[in-house]
Formats: structure tokens, sequence, C-alpha cells
């Protein structure tokens, strides 16, 4: 369509395959690294920046930024991933404020993140 607005962080290439839950209590750790990634429900084909979401839901911002360089992001996919943080933070805090205290939290930790 002529004149229609571009998207600020444009997705080059081909939807891949993603998580879309990478929320802490998905990430299993052993011995400080990663060892699984656990509810499969939200497993599809879309966006690879909607996997980022741990950057701005589990890490301070040191290692947000170790986290960024180690996976050679383009500042696009970053903005994007910054945006799915920030979709799926504004939806829980209001569905969890009063049934899950530990995801309201998570979603008010997001939001400052994201917001930072």
């Amino acid at each position: 369509m002529a004149g229609a607005p571009r998207p600020s962080a444009p997705l080059d290439g081909w939807p891949t395959w993603i998580h879309a839950d990478l929320m802490p209590g998905n990430l299993l750790v052993r011995d400080g690294r990663l060892a699984a990634v656990i509810d499969l429900g939200a497993v599809d084909v879309g966006d690879p920046a909607v996997d980022l979401m741990p950057a701005w839901n589990l890490f301070d911002a040191g290692s947000r930024e170790t986290y960024r360089r180690a996976l050679g992001v383009d500042d696009a996919t970053w903005e994007r991933g910054r945006g799915w943080a920030l979709e799926q933070a504004i939806n829980a805090l209001p569905y969890y404020v009063e049934t899950n205290l530990v995801m309201a939290a998570i979603a008010r930790r997001t939001l400052r993140a994201v917001l930072d």
C-alpha cells in the first residue's frame, strides 16, 4: 500500500521456530548455566526477536548487554525484542496482579527494565 508506514524495527528474512514464553520460570539452570527450557505450549513459528525477552524479564542492565553481544543481534531485532517484552509485561501485570504475585513482580521488573 502506497504511503503505509514502515515498521520502525523491520523483520528481515523468514520467521523461524520460537519458544515465545521465555519467562524466568520456564528456564531451568544448573551450576549457573541454562540446562533446559520447559513449557512448550507457546512454541510456534514467528519473529525470532520474541525469544529475546529474557534480556528484559531476567537480566540486569550489565547482563543484558553481555547477552546482546553474545547473540550478535542487529538493532532492529533488539528493538523488536524490547517491544515483545513490553507487550508481554503490560498484558501480564493486570492479569496476574491479584492471582500470581510472582508473575506480577516479573511483569513489573520487565516494565522497569524496558523503560530504563
